[in-house]
């Protein structure tokens, strides 16, 4: 009994002791996790504690304004980044200064109602790594409104021609606002041309030849251009540009007509050449047949003539008186087998001139470049000059194809030099 009793109480004792242990290392175990974490002092970090995020300024004031730290200033220094002209710090204490001259946005430098983000920072001169940057926003103001302009790069009043190119550009003088839209007016229809919206952009413009009408007593137009430049509150500017346009020349038609006129007229030389050709060639077999007639009529005049002198028989004589009246009796006979063509011979040369008048003409009026200045005066001058020849002719038969004649022999008999001796003028 007394062995039990004292097993039971030592067995108690173990278990009161275990147990002690056991709620020592929980309590210890629980006071180690609920340690609390050491926690910097908030104002140990470096900071700005009156940066503030938002400057507005009006234009010709002052802006002077002291930044702080959490620390002593002597041991840091202040520095900008980005910063518009003007904006000044002092990097030991901190001040911020800055003036809004009116200058400044003449000469655009600076704008109107532009925000502009300012880099600032502060650093420790001994610890690189002590600093700090935040930044703001400065905007500026004007109580004065000035209107931004429209500047053209060319002259308010213009004279152009038809078929001309009109190329310039609408360049914007800011004032306190910007231009955001351009509008074009017209106080005549145009089409087919480049439009500006936006500063700096071009306007391109050909002119048609259709532009003054054929009714148009006065062969000339004012085109009055206006461009009208708003900004966002609808402040307005207007440039005008007057345009003077005259008749011109369309080139391009006028070449063409130009080109069918001598077209026409080398095809008219062709043929009178070919023309020429025939009629020289039967002058020159009648004058063949005429002058050997005119031998044969004095060859028996002689011969009558000889035996009528020098005859010794009474017959001879008699013959010799007879030859001279049949050398005589020829004439007529020439003229009835051989007549003379004097119209022939004189519509030769007629002829032949006007085909050296119509290249002379030819070379005379023949253009130069796309663009000559005197395009029409020579189309006209080779058109009446056609016309002209062809009603002193109109009563020629012309020759345009014969199939015995070819347009190279044709060529070739006229610049024949024995042919230009026989209608060269002869001078005694």
């Amino acid at each position: 009994m007394n062995k039990a009793f004292g097993f039971a109480l030592l067995l108690s004792f173990f278990i009161l002791t275990t147990k002690g242990q056991v709620d020592t290392l929980l309590v210890q175990k629980d006071s180690v996790s609920i340690l609390p974490v050491p926690v910097k002092d908030p104002d140990s970090l470096l900071r700005i504690i009156n940066l503030n995020p938002y400057f507005t300024l009006q234009v010709d004031s002052t802006l002077e304004y002291d930044l702080e730290i959490n620390r002593l200033t002597h041991q840091y220094f202040w520095y900008l980044k980005n910063a518009p002209i003007g904006v000044r710090i002092d990097k030991t204490t901190g001040l911020l200064y800055f003036k809004a001259d009116k200058n400044y946005f003449k000469s655009g430098k600076l704008k109107y109602d532009v925000p502009y983000r300012v880099e600032i920072g502060v650093q420790n001169l001994r610890d690189a790594t002590d600093r700090v940057e935040s930044h703001f926003t400065i905007l500026f103001y004007s109580t004065e409104v000035v209107v931004s302009k429209l500047k053209p790069t060319i002259g308010s009043n213009i004279q152009l021609e038809e078929g001309d190119s009109l190329r310039f550009r609408i360049l914007c003088e800011e004032g306190s606002f910007p231009i955001e839209q351009i509008t074009i007016n017209s106080n005549l229809p145009i089409s087919n041309f480049q439009n500006v919206s936006k500063c700096d952009q071009e306007f391109r413009w050909m002119i048609p030849y259709d532009f003054i009408r054929d009714n148009d007593t006065a062969r000339q137009r004012l085109l009055v251009l206006q461009f009208i430049g708003t900004d966002q509150f609808r402040n307005a500017d207007t440039a005008t540009i007057r345009i003077s346009i005259r008749t011109g020349i369309n080139y391009p038609q006028k070449n063409l007509e130009h080109q069918q006129v001598v077209t026409e007229i080398r095809k008219y030389i062709t043929n009178l050449k070919l023309t020429f050709y025939v009629v020289s060639k039967n002058i020159k077999t009648n004058k063949s047949t005429r002058t050997g007639f005119d031998i044969t009529g004095s060859s028996t005049a002689m011969v009558g003539t000889i035996l009528s002198t020098a005859g010794e028989s009474n017959s001879a004589k008699n013959m010799g008186k007879v030859l001279p009246s049949v050398g005589l009796t020829l004439v007529p006979v020439k003229e009835a087998v051989s007549p003379n063509k004097v119209q022939e011979q004189n519509t030769a040369s007629q002829v032949r001139g006007t085909i050296k008048r119509l290249d002379y003409m030819l070379t005379e009026n023949m253009i130069i470049g796309d663009r000559d200045p005197d395009i029409l005066n020579k189309t006209r001058k080779l058109r009446d000059e056609l016309k002209q020849a062809q009603l002193q002719l109109v009563d020629l038969p012309l020759v345009e194809f014969d199939p015995r004649y070819s347009q190279q022999d044709a060529d070739e008999y006229f610049n024949n030099p024995k042919v230009n001796k026989n209608y060269k003028l002869k001078v005694k």
